[in-house]
C-alpha cells in the first residue's frame, strides 16, 4: 500500500482510539489478563497502550513499562549480533560451527552458522525431556546443552533437508557468539544491539533485581475454567540466545524500526535484506508455504510483505510484524498461554490498512457524531471513523477490516452501506436517534435496533423475557 511514513505516522495517531478500543473488546471476549502493544511509523511511536492486569492475583493494572518475556524474539536479537560480527569480517556464515565450538561430533559440527539461523541444521527442537518448558526441572545449563548436541537423537534430519525450528541451534550460535567475541552473550548483545538503540526496558536474561517491573504469566484455560493460574518467572540459562530476552511492545517497536530500510544503526542494507530473505520453505501436507529468513519468519497480509518474530514463554506468548518498505511496525504481547498475540498484530494491521484506504481529502471532524459501538441480541457492531471517512466493522471478529462495509452520509440522521455483494445488509440505510445530548441512543442497522453497549446491557433482560418496549 503506497504511503508516506509521515501520512500513515498521521493515520494511525487518528485512529489509535479505535486500535485501542479493538483491542480491549478482544481482550475482554479472549479472557486475556493483559495485552500491552505499539505500533512505531518511520521512528514516531503513535500507539502505546496497555490494557487489563499485570497480574489477575493481585489486579494490578497493566502499565506500558511493564516487562514481559519475548522467548522466541530473542532469535531476532542474536541473528542481528552474529550478522553484526559477519559485517566486522570476525566470522563468516558458511564457518562449520564446530570451527568455534569445541567438542561437537562431526555430524553436528559440519553444520554451518548460516544453516543454523535458518532453521536448516536437521538439529533436534529442544531434546528429549524439555519439560522445562512447564517448568518441571531448570531449563539446560551450558554442561546439559553440551550433553543435548552430542547426544544420538541430536540430528533429525540431514543438513538442509527440512526447515526445522531448533532453539539448541540457537544456543549454539550463542556459544559461537561467545566464541568470537570472548565476552558472554548477554554482555556482548547488550552492547551491540541493545545499548545502541537505548533499550532500557530491553535485555538478553532474566533478571531478578527487575522482578517487580516484570508481568506475572498465566496459565491458558482449560474447558469449563475462568480463572487462570500464575506462571512464576524462570532463567533459560544456556537458552537465552533462543528464548532469554525481555521487554515491551514499545522497546521491541523500537528494535524491529532499527531493521527498516534506510536505517543503518545496526546492520547495513545488504545485511538486512539476508535477514529478510526467505532463506527456509515450511510447507507440509499440502499446506501454504512459509517461509523463514535468518532470524525473521515472513508473511504476506494484504499487499504488505512483512518480516518479525514471535514468542513462546510459560506465560507470554508474543509478536512483532515490520514492514521494512513503509517502515511500519506492530508489536502486540499478552500475559498468558494461548495469547492470541499475532491475531491481534495481523489484525492492527489489516486496520492500519484500512484507515490508510480513505481518500487523503477524507472529511473527519463532522463525521465524529456517527461513530460508536452498537449492541443488540446478535452481537456488537462498530461505526468507526478510520482515515477520515466512517466504516462498518464487526470487532469480534480477529481481521475486522476483511469485513468492513463503507458508509455515506445520506443526512443528519441516516448513512448508507456501499452497495457490494454480501450476506448483511449492504445497499441499505443505518438510521440514528439522538439524546438531548446529542449522543445517539440508538441505530437501526438494515431494518434491526442497536443501542449503545450499556444501554442494550440495562436492557437485555427485559427484552429477552419478552417484556414490553
Amino acid at each position: 500500500m503506497t504511503s508516506t511514513p509521515d501520512r500513515t505516522a498521521d493515520v494511525v495517531t487518528a485512529a489509535a482510539p479505535y486500535l485501542q478500543s479493538w483491542l480491549e473488546h478482544q481482550r475482554r471476549r479472549g479472557r486475556v489478563p493483559g495485552v500491552q502493544a505499539a505500533v512505531r511509523v518511520g521512528g514516531r511511536l503513535v500507539l502505546d497502550v496497555a490494557l487489563g492486569v499485570a497480574d489477575e492475583t493481585t489486579g494490578a493494572p497493566l502499565t506500558p513499562r511493564h516487562l514481559f518475556r519475548v522467548a522466541s524474539h530473542s532469535k531476532t536479537f542474536t541473528a542481528t549480533a552474529v550478522l553484526q560480527l559477519v559485517e566486522a569480517g570476525r566470522l563468516r556464515l558458511d564457518d562449520p560451527v564446530g570451527s568455534w565450538v569445541p567438542g561437537l561430533p562431526a555430524a553436528v559440527a559440519a553444520v554451518t552458522v548460516r544453516e543454523l539461523l535458518g532453521h536448516q541444521s536437521g538439529l533436534l527442537r529442544d531434546g528429549a525431556d524439555n519439560d522445562f518448558w512447564q517448568l518441571l526441572h531448570a531449563f539446560p545449563d551450558a554442561q546439559r546443552l553440551s550433553e543435548l548436541v552430542v547426544g544420538p537423537d541430536a540430528v533429525v534430519f540431514g543438513r538442509n533437508e527440512h526447515f526445522k525450528y531448533s532453539n539448541v541451534g540457537y544456543s549454539l550460535l550463542g556459544q559461537v557468539v561467545e566464541a568470537v567475541t570472548g565476552t558472554g552473550y548477554a554482555e556482548h548483545v547488550q552492547r551491540a544491539v541493545v545499548d545502541p538503540l537505548g533499550l532500557t526496558d530491553t535485555g538478553p536474561e532474566w533478571e531478578p533485581a527487575r522482578a517487580a517491573e516484570y508481568a506475572a504469566g498465566h496459565t491458558a484455560l482449560l474447558e469449563g475454567e475462568l480463572t487462570r493460574l500464575r506462571i512464576p518467572h524462570v532463567d533459560t540459562r544456556a537458552m537465552a540466545a533462543a528464548t532469554g530476552f525481555w521487554s515491551t511492545a514499545r522497546d521491541l517497536s523500537a528494535f524491529f524500526a532499527a531493521h527498516a530500510t534506510g536505517d543503518d544503526r545496526l546492520l547495513p542494507e545488504a545485511a538486512k535484506r539476508l535477514m529478510r530473505r526467505p532463506e527456509s520453505e515450511i510447507r507440509a501436507h499440502g499446506q501454504e508455504a512459509r517461509w523463514y529468513g535468518l532470524g525473521m519468519d515472513l508473511k504476506t497480509v494484504g499487499e504488505r510483505r512483512l518480516v518479525g518474530h514471535s514468542g513462546g514463554y510459560p506465560g507470554h506468548i508474543t509478536r512483532t510484524w515490520l514492514d521494512p518498505e513503509a517502515q511500519l511496525v506492530v508489536s502486540v504481547l499478552t500475559n498468558c498461554l494461548e495469547g492470541p498475540a499475532d491475531v491481534l498484530a495481523r489484525g492492527l494491521v489489516g486496520l492500519v490498512d484500512l484507515a490508510l484506504a480513505a481518500p487523503e481529502d477524507a472529511a473527519g471532524a463532522d463525521l465524529a457524531r456517527f461513530s460508536g459501538r452498537f449492541a443488540n441480541l446478535w452481537g456488537v457492531t462498530d461505526v468507526a471513523l478510520l482515515g477520515g471517512r466512517l466504516v462498518l466493522l464487526h470487532p469480534g471478529s480477529t481481521a475486522p477490516a476483511d469485513e468492513h462495509l463503507e458508509l455515506a452520509v445520506v443526512d443528519g440522521d441516516t448513512l448508507r452501506q456501499e452497495s457490494v455483494a454480501g450476506f448483511g445488509s449492504a445497499g441499505e440505510p443505518i438510521t440514528y436517534e439522538w439524546g438531548d445530548d446529542g449522543a445517539a441512543t440508538a441505530v437501526r442497522i438494515g431494518g434491526i435496533t442497536a443501542w449503545p453497549v450499556d444501554a442494550f446491557r440495562a436492557r437485555r433482560a427485559a427484552q429477552v423475557a419478552g417484556e414490553p418496549r
